[in-house]
């Protein structure tokens, strides 16, 4: 396994989640593609084999100067999002791609909920959110006071 690079495991942990991802006529997949310059998503109906719209920082009507940023993630996440409510869709399985659920892969789902996708998700994560932030106030609470450590008693010596 050190031998491998990360394009290989990537794509090792990518058939992975395909196994347990498949996107139906009611609930399609959100692909999701990432390369250094540029972020590409796509909703895909696995039953039909069939694309239902795409986005991608490549297209020219979206005004973004460069695609390799959080920003231009959003900004492609509430285009997947306004395409897919066009389309009809409003719920979607997400298929992050074998990429770290962090930075430019995780600002695109959230623009894409933020925009109308998935809301029930939106509501959960919210909740979360909330209880995260009640979760430090309460390791906040006082230390219990250490015990003083008790002095070891030596035996008195057997004299012969």
């Amino acid at each position: 396994m050190a031998n491998r690079n990360r394009a290989e495991v990537r794509t090792a942990v990518h058939h992975r989640i395909r196994r347990k991802v498949r996107g139906t006529t009611a609930r399609p997949r959100l692909a999701v593609y990432r390369s250094l310059n540029h972020i590409y998503a796509q909703l895909i109906d696995d039953e039909k084999a069939q694309t239902i719209a795409a986005a991608s920082t490549t297209e020219k009507g979206l005004g973004l100067n460069t695609g390799g940023n959080i920003d231009a993630a959003r900004k492609i996440g509430q285009t997947i999002a306004e395409r897919a409510l066009a389309a009809g869709v409003d719920s979607v399985v997400f298929d992050r791609g074998g990429y770290l659920y962090h930075g430019r892969v995780k600002a695109l789902t959230d623009a894409a909920r933020a925009a109308g996708l998935n809301k029930d998700e939106v509501v959960a994560a919210e909740a979360a959110a909330e209880v995260e932030a009640a979760a430090p106030q309460a390791e906040e609470a006082p230390a219990k006071p250490k015990k003083a450590k008790k002095e070891k008693k030596e035996a008195p010596a057997k004299e012969k």
